[in-house]
């Protein structure tokens, strides 16, 4: 019988003006070789609010700094079990959508699990990250990724193109 430790978290869609996602390219140090993409954020401090959890996980894995207030709501949420580093996790994550024109990713701020199991990082667009034979997490990555993308609902397409 696995036993999990609980974990609650916050992650972080980062878009760029090309719809593309960041993600990072990371693995398990129990298991090197079981490399996948995903996305910003992490575990909460026990106090720590999802907004001001994710805030501090941007700013310390891209440098990018933002007001938690400047986060808004939550996008999406799941539960997902998974072992890292010889514990096994049920976390409670959400995740928040922001938006840049564009970035320029400053990993300074990676603490040394991070320094030690993150590889790189590259914007996905939700195409290329569907086509691709490569691990990522959440599997439900592009299918959110083009919903919460899409054009707002009831623009009137013949005015949107003038």
């Amino acid at each position: 019988m696995t036993v999990y430790t609980p974990r609650r978290a916050a992650r972080v869609l980062l878009v760029d003006a090309a719809g593309r996602v960041l993600l990072f390219n990371g693995f398990d140090p129990a298991r090197p070789g079981h490399r996948y993409w995903f996305t910003i954020g992490g575990g909460l401090d026990p106090a720590e609010s999802p907004a001001a959890g994710a805030a501090r996980e941007l700013a310390e894995e891209t440098g990018l700094r933002l007001d938690p207030a400047e986060l808004g709501e939550p996008v999406w949420s799941e539960t997902t079990e998974f072992p890292f580093d010889g514990v096994w996790y049920r976390q409670q994550q959400v995740f928040f959508l922001v938006r840049v024109p564009s970035w320029q990713v400053d990993t300074a701020g990676f603490d040394d699990v991070e320094r030690r199991s993150i590889a790189g990082h590259r914007w996905w667009s939700p195409d290329k990250l569907a086509a691709t034979d490569e691990r990522y997490y959440p599997a439900e990555l592009p299918a959110l990724l083009t919903r919460l993308l899409r054009p707002t609902a009831g623009v009137d397409r013949d005015e949107a193109t003038c």
